[in-house]
């Protein structure tokens, strides 16, 4: 890693550590969302409604941040990439639980959970690397592990969209089908933050 010989301001690592707590709460009350009833739908969709407009004022937070600061602890191009893919993944999980609430999906299929198990870790190792960005060597097992993951989770969607097709209507597939594709966008959301810190590490070390 480059030595570096000025102190640097943490406050855009911080917003950048918060944007991901706000992917974990996410993944956390979609858990909950996949097992509650169409009365709970509306309370949980605004819930992460709230957790994706947190994202935005952080990821804000962070362009003040990189204009206002003179030395910053990464590359300001880095930064703004890894705010953006964060807020992306919120805006996505977001949409994941608007598509629950529009369509009443209250039997989701088993398939989902398991697609969601995969996500809720990407996202946990998510939050863990973005508090670690001041030691990037520490990182590389982060990177690979949830590059890992989404591998697991591309197979799992294929697999749940032909159990779909198997098992539903031309109607029901294709609400389900919605929100399958939805999951497997937001996980490969959390791959390419993993990318980015990737390159981070290549260009820093």
């Amino acid at each position: 890693m480059k030595l570096r010989f000025f102190p640097q301001e943490a406050a855009g690592l911080d917003a950048l550590a918060r944007m991901a707590e706000q992917i974990t709460a996410g993944t956390q009350t979609l858990a909950q969302l996949l097992g509650a009833g169409r009365a709970d739908f509306p309370p949980l969709a605004e819930a992460m409604r709230r957790y994706e407009a947190a994202s935005t004022a952080e990821f804000a937070t962070l362009l003040t941040v990189m204009r206002t600061s003179f030395i910053n602890p990464l590359p300001r191009e880095d930064l703004f990439a890894l705010g953006r893919r964060l807020n992306e993944a919120s805006e996505t999980l977001t949409g994941a639980a608007e598509l629950i609430e529009l369509y009443g999906l209250e039997r989701i299929p088993p398939r989902a959970s398991d697609q969601l198990e995969i996500l809720s870790r990407q996202a946990e190792l998510t939050a863990s690397a973005m508090k670690a960005l001041n030691d990037l060597d520490s990182l590389e097992d982060y990177w690979l592990e949830v590059l890992r993951l989404a591998k697991r989770a591309d197979h799992t969607h294929r697999v749940f969209v032909a159990e779909l097709l198997a098992a539903n209507n031309s109607s029901g597939f294709a609400k389900y089908r919605t929100l399958a594709d939805q999951f497997a966008a937001a996980s490969r959301r959390m791959r390419s933050i993993a990318t980015q810190v990737g390159s981070i590490i290549v260009k820093e070390s």
